[in-house]
C-alpha cells in the first residue's frame, strides 16, 4: 500500500489500536509498503515465524504464577503483574536476558501478565514528518519506563539476503534491515535479520538516537523466531520523538562488528563495499554523527 497523509490509520484496522498520519513539511516521501504487525516469511528464510513451534504451559488458573508455571519456571517471569519489563538493565557484558512469553498452546487465559507483546500495539503513536530526519514517530500520550511499545516487525530473511539487499542499494536509499545476534552459551549464537522495507509495521518509521528513549529486547511467543520488541528506556512524554539505537547494542553498546566512528579512520567518506555511510542528526551529547553500519552482513 502506498501511504496515504490523509489516512485515519496507517495500518488499515490491523492494530487494535490506530496508527495515525500527519504531515508537517511538505519534504515527506511516501514510501510503498504492505502494513503487517507481524513478522512474516521473507527470502531464505526456513522457519515460518507465524508457527506455534514451542511448548505451552498446562497451568489451570487464568494467571500464571512461578510456583505452577512450567513457561515461569524454565525461563523466569519477564515482566511484573502489570506487564512492565521486570530487565531493564544491561549486563556488564552489555547483552540483554531472554525473554519467552506464553503461548497459543498455554492454557492461561489473555489476561496472563506474561502475554504482553503478543497483544500488540497498545499506545496511540502517530508517524510524522520530521525536521531533518524524513519520516518518524512520536507517541500521543506518555509512556512509563518499561513499557512495551511496538514491535519492529517485516520480512524474516536469511543473511545472504540480507547481503544481497544491503549491497544492492543505492546511496539514498534507506537501509531497514535489523540483525539481531543472540548468544546462548559459549559459541552459540543464533542470528535473525529483519527487513520492514517492503513488509512492516509502525516500527519502521523510527529513527535512530545515539541517546534513544527505546530499546530492542528479541522475545519469543509462540515461535522459536523472535519478535524484536521496543520498550520505553525511561518515562516519554507525550509528543515526544520515539527512537533506539539502530547497531541493537543493549544500553547504547554497539556490537564489535560495527564500523567504528572515530573521524580518524577515514572511512566515513569512501564507505565500505560501496555504501555510503549517513550521517546521524539525532541531536544527542554523545552522537557519533554517522548512523550505525553492520559489517558483518557485507563479509
Amino acid at each position: 500500500m502506498s501511504l496515504d497523509i490523509n489516512c485515519l490509520d496507517l495500518s488499515n484496522g490491523l492494530e487494535d489500536v490506530p496508527v495515525s498520519v500527519r504531515r508537517i513539511s511538505a519534504t515527506g516521501t511516501r514510501p510503498e509498503f504492505v502494513y503487517s504487525p507481524d513478522n512474516v516469511q521473507g527470502p531464505g528464510c526456513t522457519l515460518d515465524p507465524s508457527e506455534v513451534s514451542l511448548p505451552g504451559c498446562s497451568c489451570l488458573s487464568h494467571l500464571c504464577v512461578p510456583e505452577s508455571c512450567s513457561c515461569l519456571q524454565t525461563h523466569g517471569p519477564a515482566y511484573d503483574t502489570t506487564g512492565t519489563l521486570l530487565n531493564l538493565s544491561g549486563s556488564d557484558s552489555g547483552y540483554c536476558s531472554p525473554v519467552f512469553e506464553c503461548n497459543a498452546l498455554c492454557t492461561c487465559s489473555d489476561a496472563c501478565s506474561n502475554r504482553v507483546v503478543q497483544k500488540g500495539l497498545r499506545l496511540r503513536l502517530e508517524v510524522y514528518c520530521t525536521k531533518n530526519m524524513g519520516w518518524g514517530v512520536q507517541t500521543l500520550e506518555a509512556i512509563p519506563k518499561g513499557t512495551f511499545v511496538c514491535e519492529y516487525a517485516g520480512e524474516v530473511i536469511s543473511f545472504e539476503e540480507a547481503r544481497r539487499r544491503q549491497l544492492a542499494q543505492r546511496s539514498a536509499e534507506n537501509n531497514y534491515i535489523i540483525a539481531v545476534r543472540e548468544h546462548a552459551g559459549t559459541g552459540s549464537i543464533s542470528e535473525t535479520f529483519v527487513d520492514p522495507a517492503m513488509v512492516g509495521n509502525v516500527g519502521r518509521f523510527l529513527n535512530h538516537s545515539c541517546r534513544p528513549n527505546l530499546f530492542m529486547q528479541p522475545v519469543r511467543v509462540h515461535s522459536v523466531v523472535p519478535r524484536l520488541a521496543l520498550f520505553a528506556a525511561r518515562n516519554i512524554d507525550a509528543q515526544e520523538e520515539l527512537m533506539f539505537d539502530y547497531s541493537g547494542g543493549y544500553s547504547n553498546q554497539p556490537p564489535a562488528e560495527l564500523l567504528p566512528t572515530n573521524s580518524e579512520n577515514g572511512l566515513q567518506a569512501k564507505g565500505i563495499g560501496g555504501l555510503q555511510r549517513k550521517q546521524c542528526h539525532c541531536g544527542a551529547d554523545n552522537c557519533v554523527q554517522f548512523l550505525p553500519l553492520d559489517l558483518s552482513i557485507l563479509n
